[in-house]
């Protein structure tokens, strides 16, 4: 008799556990997104927070790799990714639960620290010139294989006959984050990352850039999803990115909106 009430409880005590942190998860959902989103969602979030009294996990870094930890099982609620493509390849899977809605478009900057011999200008014939001099040692983008916005930077810099001449000074980030702390911290005479990033005070007073134009480029189509499984309160917050509030913080950090309403 008391074996089968110790097993009552402790079958009660595990289900209880187990309730207990998927409903800590459900209110406290992780969210996957793009590293050149970093000042950009923790200002949405802020409103978000103070809006409703719920809390985030906010995790940034590469989409690729992102793409690929959501393929084996990562426990993220909301993807936010800088490529669309990660999106499509995810609902294809069957992880998300549709195709998600685009949210912005991004844009990519040339970069130079301050005391760098680097001139910027948006077709880069600065770069072209200081490559020609022999005045560029290290630069920096995001890793091309995994990070959309590194991969922009190699449609850019090949568009402009530059991609072989930097081949043996490339500095690659993990993230656009990352490539973006490489080109201010004066360890590279400069480099290719988000404007978002760019746009930060933290960011724009270490140096110059320009904003490149968009047909060096392929289009940096940035959708999110839910994933399957996802809770209230990432449903709440995926709502929310959606709204006016959202998106203005979207454009204050250079983002280019959908001309119609997100879908």
């Amino acid at each position: 008799m008391k074996f089968h009430k110790y097993l009552f409880l402790l079958i009660f005590l595990l289900f209880s556990g187990q309730s207990a942190s998927v409903h800590a998860q459900d209110s406290n959902p992780a969210i996957a997104a793009a590293s050149d989103l970093q000042f950009a969602l923790e200002a949405i979030a802020a409103r978000f927070r103070g809006d409703t009294q719920n809390e985030l996990r906010l995790s940034f870094g590469s989409s690729g790799n992102y793409f690929r930890q959501i393929g084996q099982g990562a426990p993220f609620q909301l993807f936010m990714s800088a490529d669309e493509d990660f999106v499509f390849r995810l609902h294809q899977d069957g992880k998300t639960e549709d195709r998600g809605v685009l949210y912005a478009t991004g844009r990519i900057v040339l970069f130079a620290p301050k005391s760098s011999p680097l001139q910027v200008d948006g077709r880069m014939d600065g770069l072209n010139a200081a490559l020609a001099a022999n005045r560029i040692s290290r630069f920096a983008i995001a890793n091309p294989e995994h990070a959309p916005y590194g991969r922009a930077a190699e449609q850019a810099l090949r568009k402009q006959g530059l991609w072989e001449l930097l081949q043996r000074k490339l500095v690659l980030g993990e993230n656009v984050s990352q490539a973006a702390q490489f080109a201010t911290s004066g360890s590279a005479q400069g480099g290719i990352f988000a404007y978002s990033l760019a746009l930060s005070p933290t960011v724009s007073k270490l140096g110059t850039y320009v904003l490149l134009p968009e047909d060096l480029h392929q289009p940096l189509r940035q959708r999110m999803v839910l994933v399957k499984g996802a809770g209230e309160t990432a449903r709440a917050f995926y709502a929310w990115l959606q709204q006016p509030a959202a998106r203005k913080i979207f454009e204050q950090y250079g983002f280019v909106l959908p001309v119609e309403a997100m879908k």
